[in-house]
């Protein structure tokens, strides 16, 4: 009887054991599916998920930027983001037109659109794609834009987009306003064009050329430039002294390098496609078109009791998502309190005594040009620069207020800039003293969407730089990035400025200037979930919106 007992026990403890072995080995194999799924997709503020990080990655050389003398963070660093911005598109060979991305044929599903929703809730949204052909496709690499809105309510949020890599994509979004959201999901490139975006990005980086006028007497020379130049001709080297940053034109035959006059782009390259791959860069048919619903594309969303927690309007966490939305027009951020600045007395009382420096691209000359237009007192001042061009100038000498704009140097897509006016925007913050009535405002992307990302993450390497030292001698000085933003394309738009080239630089941009200090206008966002087409430089509203941001920034509220 206690032999049989004995046994019995024996056996009852063998079970129990080999149920918690077989308890563990499924928990561990659900967690490392559960990690599959969301680290194989993840990205961050773009609305499209990345990814995951891969070591050892094969990357064409250009212009001897692999060897560039970097410490090992620097290295470290620019692995990651390389990496973290490698895009799984199909390992297959060529595919016909009538097997690619069909936004027409394809389709979204509101996952529960029949369920209660509350301010807060997380609403998703299952796309599936398929090809000319209605087939459903077995891979993915699509790139999705993803938003919700209210036109009622002039509201507008943007969302998550995971891809399955197998034809399903979902797309996560935070309701955010009481009412009824609508849905839309667009196809921006299908995976087939995203291939041969890829392609020109490391094979024909030079499809955008620059030139310069050399001038001495009544001679003159024009000669292309630009990061990197082709063949084995006699070159001017102007890579710039302090920051490093190459730059070189061919040398003119008669003329000396130091009679250089000016810089300006040359233009773009033609017949980068073949008829092939012009099939899936067509308006109208596969750029930025919408993917209609299959059933409902709206629900209803209810207020929050008071009771509630966790206000979804105001999070102070890191890499909140989305950052902020609209409603009734105005942006909400969801990490702070926004001023709306509405009157010219209110900016001219946030600025008073101040110095602000614009640097960068032409989507933050708007910046000047509104502020000038806005207010009133603040006056240009005539420096006879080339219009659009700069440097621009503006003082409102009864408030103290001056105001400056200089574009960044090259490469930059402008009409003539002269020589002396090339200058870097790191070079320029090494000049500054700064202080509490010192601002700061960057924006440097547009120009480097045909390059390597390579030289963009050098040239905001140097940018960072300059920024930490400046706010290391001046702790209270306001430095703030304006991010990239959406615009509107077309088959020749598509392979110089695509959003997803954008998209690539936005997120190199975010994730090197994270925890520097720096405050940052997400102008991606703010273009994405607005209700106004896109546009490389927005219309006045969404400019309006950024501004009041950044002067929220300048001048916060007082808690």
């Amino acid at each position: 009887m206690w032999t049989s007992f004995f046994t019995l026990r024996l056996f009852c403890c063998l079970f129990a054991v080999l149920m918690v072995a077989v308890l563990i080995i499924n928990v561990t194999q659900v967690e490392f599916l559960d990690n599959e799924t969301v680290s194989a997709t993840f990205v961050d503020n773009s609305g499209h998920f990345l990814p995951p990080q891969m070591t050892g990655i094969s990357r064409n050389p250009y212009c001897g930027y692999e060897h560039q003398a970097l410490s090992s963070r620097e290295r470290v660093e620019e692995d990651s983001l390389l990496a973290a911005l490698q895009w799984q598109v199909p390992g297959v060979g060529p595919v016909p037109f009538v097997k690619s991305t069909d936004p027409a044929s394809s389709y979204f599903v509101i996952l529960n659109s029949t369920a209660f929703f509350k301010v807060g809730s997380q609403l998703e949204v299952l796309v599936h794609v398929q090809d000319f052909q209605r087939k459903p496709k077995k891979y993915g690499g699509d790139y999705l834009q993803a938003r919700i809105h209210s036109p009622k309510l002039q509201a507008g949020a943007v969302g998550r987009v995971v891809d399955y890599q197998n034809g399903f994509y979902k797309v996560l979004f935070t309701l955010l306003w009481p009412g009824k959201v609508r849905v839309s999901i667009s196809l921006v490139h299908p995976s087939e064009g995203i291939r041969v975006l890829q392609h020109l990005q490391e094979e024909k980086p030079d499809r955008v050329y620059f030139k310069s006028l050399f001038r001495s007497g009544r001679i003159s020379e024009t000669t292309e430039c630009n990061v990197c130049l082709p063949g084995s001709l006699p070159r001017c080297n102007f890579t710039d002294l302090y920051s490093g940053e190459p730059w070189f034109c061919f040398k003119p035959k008669q003329l000396p390098c130091s009679s250089r006059i000016n810089h300006y782009k040359g233009g773009y390259l033609k017949g980068l496609l073949t008829a092939t791959d012009s099939a899936f860069f067509q308006s109208g048919v596969n750029i930025k078109m919408p993917i209609n619903s299959s059933g409902p594309d709206w629900v209803t969303v209810v207020p929050r009791r008071i009771t509630d927690t966790d206000n979804p309007e105001l999070s102070q966490g890191s890499g909140t998502f989305p950052s902020g939305y609209y409603y009734q027009g105005q942006w909400w951020p969801r990490k702070f309190r926004m001023r709306q600045f509405n009157d010219p007395d209110n900016v001219t009382e946030c600025l008073q005594g101040k110095v602000v420096y614009l640097f960068g691209d032409s989507t933050i000359r708007q910046w000047f040009e509104y502020l000038t237009t806005f207010v009133p007192d603040l006056v240009e001042f005539n420096l006879g620069s080339p219009k659009n061009v700069g440097p621009f100038l503006a003082v409102d000498q009864k408030h103290n207020i001056l105001l400056k704009y200089r574009c960044h140097g090259p490469p930059i897509r402008f009409t003539a800039v002269f020589s002396n006016e090339l200058r870097y925007v790191a070079n320029e913050l090494n000049g500054i003293v700064g202080g509490k009535n010192t601002v700061v405002a960057i924006s440097i992307w547009s120009h480097f969407s045909t390059f390597p990302l390579e030289v963009y993450i050098r040239r905001l390497r140097n940018i960072r730089r300059a920024v930490i030292q400046l706010l290391d001698r001046s702790p209270k000085t306001v430095v703030v990035i304006r991010t990239a933003n959406a615009q509107e394309l077309g088959p020749e738009v598509s392979l110089f400025s695509s959003d997803w080239y954008n998209f690539q630089l936005d997120t190199i941009l975010r994730r090197m200037f994270s925890g520097v200090g720096v405050y940052l206008v997400d102008a991606w966002e703010m273009t994405l979930a607005h209700y106004l087409p896109h546009k490389l430089h927005p219309d006045k509203i969404i400019v309006k919106n950024q501004l009041d941001m950044f002067l929220s920034f300048v001048c916060p509220l007082e808690t």
